[in-house]
């Protein structure tokens, strides 16, 4: 005989947990379910340890989806604000880090309890580890072949994530859940992932891993329907042997399509150009010592050698177009990634279910009652600095009210 229960939830992440513990809360017979050994890996990892688990500016507009309102409901009916009455509630000290991101002062482990302790509130059942067959629909719920012993439920709701980093367990298996019940998908690819570059165009900056700056990055977007609009940002940029990380990358990275250029700013307080024809008559230094005063010099020199220019070169002998033309590349420096670090260094997973399958209010299939798909396995994606982390809270709360 299968076990019955009124709510399965596959996948005990943040929005899995939230979810299972909102409804079993409310009443309801929950059981949770996920294949992993280890509970809640991602909240483990994430903010170095102290998990960023939110964003006190978190709105729509921090997030990127083929439909920008969907997640509009959700993070209005559970915003950053009550999230944060559940830190205080369990007296989890944190502290604002940088733009509003919020992080534990201690470990990210107090977020991993809190949540189990509030599961464990309502009684939630759990099963764990435990690899799950397959999901039936029948007339009254549906029925799921599962470790452990059949399942029987009236609703079932997808947290299984996407499929960035998949040391830590990522599969697609939310991904062919929705496929079996005819719900579209938006192609996944990685999000807030480390661009490559490869061939010669990166020969003269692959000496600078290591190099940190700020800098405003951005990129056009893409063009045609259900593209998104350019993103600009302004962070800490970090060179590495491959290409180009540090958090002005990773945001850009969800912005970017492959085979379109990013445009970097890296002395977005200076016009370059400007500054350096002004002071062709006053200044009496070679053009690397110049550039050496606003840039680290090993990235002056780069710069310098890869427009074609020497860096023992006097400023005062320099034409001003040429100067012109090193100020560009400077305050709009155009380049073309070659790809990215992959899954395996993406914090997210971009694209997902396609929220037209779904009601922004419940999260639930719009075309098989029941079914539930929240948190990242969603085409919802915010921006790195807790973003994400809110998300997986507020559709896991709307699911978990509705179920």
């Amino acid at each position: 005989m299968a076990k019955q229960y009124d709510v399965a939830v596959i996948g005990a992440g943040a929005a899995g947990m939230m979810c299972a513990a909102v409804a079993a809360q409310r009443g309801k017979r929950v059981v949770l379910l996920d294949h992993a050994t280890r509970l809640a890996e991602k909240i483990r990892i994430s903010g170095g340890g102290r998990c960023n688990f939110t964003n006190v500016n978190a709105g729509p507009a921090n997030f990127l989806s083929q439909n920008p309102n969907f997640c509009r409901s959700a993070l209005s009916r559970y915003t950053a604000q009550d999230f944060l009455a559940l830190v205080r509630k369990h007296r989890i000290a944190y502290h604002e880090k940088h733009k509003g991101q919020l992080f534990c002062d201690d470990s990210s482990e107090q977020i991993i309890r809190m949540l189990r302790a509030e599961c464990e509130q309502g009684e939630v059942s759990w099963r764990m580890p435990c690899k799950i067959g397959s999901i039936e629909k029948l007339d009254t719920g549906f029925h799921i072949t599962a470790e452990g012993g059949d399942i029987e439920c009236e609703s079932v709701v997808i947290a299984t994530g996407g499929l960035s980093i998949p040391k830590i367990g990522a599969t697609d298996l939310g991904y062919r859940i929705a496929k079996q019940f005819d719900l579209q998908i938006v192609e996944p690819r990685p999000g807030l992932v480390p661009l490559t570059f490869d061939g010669p165009s990166w020969e003269a900056f692959a000496p600078l891993a290591g190099i940190a700056l700020e800098v405003e990055v951005s990129t056009g977007g893409g063009k045609g329907k259900g593209k998104k609009s350019g993103g600009h940002f302004r962070e800490d940029l970090l060179f590495t042997h491959r290409g180009l990380s540090g958090p002005a990358i990773l945001q850009i990275s969800s912005y970017w399509e492959p085979g379109t250029p990013i445009v970097l700013d890296l002395l977005p307080e200076m016009d370059v150009a400007e500054e350096l024809i002004s002071s062709k008559t006053t200044v009496k230094k070679q053009l690397g010592n110049v550039l050496s005063q606003w840039l680290p010099a090993r990235l002056a020199e780069g710069l310098l050698v890869a427009n074609g220019f020497a860096p023992d070169a006097r400023l005062a002998d320099m034409a001003d177009a040429k100067l012109r033309k090193l100020g560009d590349a400077i305050n709009r420096w155009a380049i073309v990634p070659t790809g990215s670090e992959g899954y395996k260094k993406a914090e997210v997973t971009l694209g997902g279910v396609d929220t037209r399958e779904l009601s922004q209010q419940t999260m639930m299939a719009n075309k098989v009652p029941g079914l539930y798909f929240i948190g990242e396995t969603v085409d919802v994606t915010g921006w790195l600095g807790g973003y994400n982390f809110q998300w997986a809270w507020a559709s896991g709360y709307v699911a978990g009210s509705s179920v």
